[in-house]
């Protein structure tokens, strides 16, 4: 019975501290390898993704792995003890890296071979990510890639014998597609999704990737809560419609707008999600906090076990979702050339490649572009606004009542972010965002932070004049503990 984790390490670049095995600030290649050793062999996490979509990846990880650290993984077997999980990109989306995705599941038969001298016949590669998940054919297309193409061509001839007999078997014969779904029409679609990919499959179980990240950045943090909510409770009905047990992941980060995920704070997730199984451990959770309390917090997280989901009504949540979505992408929209003008300075974690996020494909915003997420928030806590209250002004008094109903840490969450906003620069920020900011401040008690707005007043300052702010930048980031 495989081990599903209820930690998986991430690669996603959200903290401003720099590991100690780096010889960069921008963590890549050979530091990436030991990364991932040092997450199974200092901080316990039993899961790491190992990320090709967007960023440049090593394939060669798992020989890199096992020729370095042997002894280490006879103990501990990659795909029975440890997990590395690929997460490629998708071509019915990005279309220009389309060829990733094949090169990554062409990899595993691949990491097959160069584990057996220590794995005995466990495949240390299993479990692929399939990300902007919108459809069941995606899924289907990925899943019969690999097992026709890739495994089936161990049959085919070439000369006087076949593939098989030339170079050796293909195995593991089939593999595991994990839909991640990261906009609003596949959230609340997610479990027509999934019950049309499951239809007369034997699988013992299904794991499922919501995206915590990109919605809060399109729709707004609030709507971001409610659609995961609605996600968890739909995928829980049909675990028992289905009778298949279904394992959601979370990708949550530190910062509150992506997830309020920290070593110090993890039963703000775990009770706001009870059902999901797996939460993503992102950068800034392992290299922005003392070592001692990541390892804590990772054991507390293993030692907790899943329950059922927090029911609430669906259609009471879309509206509230309706409402502040449209004015969150209004406010929002009113500070792009200052947000990508900030995000210049923000500093780069790990090399990345060009994204392109949601908004790339909305008419309804004209195309607008923006950074990718950790970049945005950065951004805007550097301007001292915290984007978590951009677009509750949609709401009435009693909406904003009855929205605690939805998100228990509503209150803890905004009480956090109004720490890091600056009153002065709300003065000199566009109408819509002033008057927004203003209406929610009514709803919420606060303590100032006075250093925290005496930073970003100084940095919207020099924004002002050109002048540079990266130092400032990360002063902000090293006071939040999270880059973005």
């Amino acid at each position: 019975m495989i081990k599903i984790p209820r930690c998986m390490s991430t690669q996603h670049p959200d903290n401003i501290t720099n590991p100690f095995f780096s010889d960069s600030e921008v963590l890549y290649g050979e530091a990436e390898v030991k990364e991932a050793f040092y997450v199974f062999s200092e901080l316990q996490i039993t899961e790491q993704m190992w990320d090709s979509e967007g960023k440049e990846v090593d394939n060669q990880v798992v020989e890199k792995l096992l020729s370095n650290h042997t002894d280490f993984f006879k103990r501990k077997k990659l795909g029975k003890d440890l997990f590395l999980t690929y997460r490629a990109p998708n071509p019915a989306v990005e279309k220009e890296q389309g060829k990733i995705l094949l090169e990554t599941l062409h990899s595993i038969p691949r990491a097959f071979d160069v584990a057996q001298p220590i794995n005995e016949g466990i495949a240390p590669i299993f479990e692929v990510i399939l990300p902007m998940t919108t459809s069941a054919e995606e899924l289907e297309m990925v899943k019969s890639y690999y097992e026709k193409i890739i495994i089936g061509q161990k049959n085919t001839k070439v000369g006087h014998i076949t593939i098989k007999e030339w170079v050796g078997d293909f195995q593991p014969e089939t593999i595991n597609v994990i839909p991640l779904f990261e906009n609003y029409d596949s959230f609340l679609s997610c479990r027509e999704i999934l019950k049309k990919y499951l239809n007369n499959k034997k699988f013992e179980y299904q794991r499922v990737f919501l995206a915590r990240s990109d919605p809060a950045l399109n729709y707004g943090s609030v709507p971001a809560v409610l659609m995961a909510k609605i996600a968890l409770q739909n995928l829980y009905f049909l675990e028992k419609e289905a009778s298949v047990e279904i394992y959601p992941i979370l990708g949550v980060g530190g910062a509150p707008f992506r997830g309020n995920f920290r070593p110090d704070n993890i039963s703000n997730c775990m009770n706001e999600y009870p059902s999901v199984q797996t939460f993503t451990i992102q950068s800034s959770f392992k290299y922005d906090h003392n070592f001692r309390e990541v390892v804590k917090a990772v054991d507390e997280i293993k030692s907790i076990r899943r329950k059922k989901p927090l029911m609430i009504d669906e259609t009471e949540a879309i509206s509230i979702i309706s409402k502040i979505k449209h004015e969150y992408q209004k406010q929002m929209l009113s500070m792009v050339d200052l947000i990508n003008y900030v995000a210049l300075y923000v500093p780069s974690k790990r090399m990345r490649k060009l994204h392109v996020g949601l908004f790339g494909y909305s008419r309804a915003v004209g195309n607008v572009k923006l950074p990718r997420a950790i970049k945005f928030c950065a951004s805007f806590y550097s301007l001292g606004l915290p984007p978590e209250i951009l677009g509750l002004s949609a709401l009435d008094d009693k909406e904003f009542e009855k929205l605690h109903d939805y998100y228990t840490n509503l209150d803890e969450d905004l009480n956090e972010v109004f720490g890091y906003l600056c009153l002065k620069n709300l003065e000199k920020l566009p109408p819509i965002v002033r008057k927004g900011v203003k209406k929610v401040l009514e709803w919420v008690e606060y303590e100032p932070n006075e250093r925290y707005e005496a930073l970003t007043e100084n940095i919207f300052s020099k924004v002002r004049k050109n002048k540079d702010i990266s130092h400032e930048v990360r002063q902000a980031a090293f006071l939040r503990k999270f880059l973005g």
